[in-house]
């Protein structure tokens, strides 16, 4: 695996996430919480972006040519002020109480998603391309959200380099559809339907 195999898994997780909270937007316990979701919704669909921009640069880019390539350092920056906020948020939630199963769910799916301590995130932060290998993310995740990760033990053999966990499991069909831009189809008229 490589750098651009990393970003692209990022930038992929990211679309998911912000079309994850957009649904949050009309569902939310208030309506500050409604809010709240659909801006970092958007924010998040706009890091994929620019986080797919940032690919060309590293030289793999496995999209198709039709694509926005200038990430901008503007762009990066902003990206990273917004996710401060993200944090703090996610953050306020995780200290309203939340239930152990899905804590406990959330917090392998980070350290899967860290990767394995002998993988390839662990090369690359020892060939210096990565500031953290995995042991110092899961220590900073503790670190941030004042917390320890439960104890775990994580089957590395199934682990899947490109999907970062070790379950299976796939896109649901309704996000599936909604990412082909099925979904628009439903609410087009019944001429522009047909034409899609």
């Amino acid at each position: 695996m490589s750098l651009s195999d990393l970003v692209l898994s990022i930038a992929d997780n990211k679309q998911m996430l912000g079309l994850r909270y957009a649904e949050w937007a009309t569902r939310a316990p208030s309506l500050e919480a409604d809010i709240a979701a659909a801006a970092m919704g958007l924010d998040d669909l706009g890091h994929s972006r620019v986080l797919y921009g940032c690919l060309e640069p590293l030289g793999e880019d496995p999209r198709s040519p039709e694509r926005e390539t200038d990430p901008g350092s503007l762009r990066l920056r902003k990206m990273l002020m917004e996710e401060r906020y993200h944090f703090l948020h996610g953050r306020s939630w995780l200290r309203s109480g939340i239930d152990t199963e899905p804590l406990h769910r959330a917090w392998r799916e980070a350290i899967e998603w860290f990767g394995p301590p002998d993988g390839e995130t662990t090369q690359l932060y020892k060939e210096g391309r990565l500031s953290m290998g995995p042991a110092e993310l899961r220590e900073r995740l503790e670190e941030l959200l004042e917390s320890r990760a439960p104890e775990m033990t994580i089957e590395w053999k199934l682990w899947d380099p490109i999907r970062r966990r070790g379950r299976k499991g796939a896109i649901d069909e309704s996000t599936f559809a909604m990412l082909r831009g099925l979904e628009e189809k439903k609410f087009a008229p019944a001429a522009q339907a047909k034409e899609a």
